[in-house]
């Protein structure tokens, strides 16, 4: 299994830039091509979920749409009662194994 090292974040956040660098210094991509595959994975991402399809990482968990039904809401600056539309959000399940992985990393 490939390893990569990110101890040295600035940052809370991992970025793209920062998944493309990583890739840049330890597989040997170079920067264009380290660029262009995050690109390539994000965008696949994207347009699958956009599509209404599951994208399923193993070892890592699962993103899916759902359809939320349109609610009574509440303007929480004025108090007026609003209706908030039907939409549809993603939502992310961890794997058993990503769970097991940050447990094991926050008992140290």
């Amino acid at each position: 299994m490939l390893e990569l090292a990110v101890e040295s974040l600035e940052t809370p956040a991992l970025t793209k830039a920062q998944l493309a660098g990583l890739l840049f210094e330890q597989i040997g991509l170079n920067k264009r091509e380290s660029k262009d595959m995050i690109d390539a994975f994000f965008a696949l991402i994207t347009h699958s979920l956009a599509q209404g399809q599951d994208v399923k990482l193993t070892g890592f968990g699962n993103f899916q749409t759902r359809a939320k039904l349109p609610r009574p809401g509440r303007n929480l600056h004025t108090g007026e009662a609003i209706s908030i539309c039907a939409r549809r959000v993603v939502t992310f399940h961890a794997s058993s194994k990503l769970k097991e992985q940050i447990q094991i990393a926050t008992a140290t």
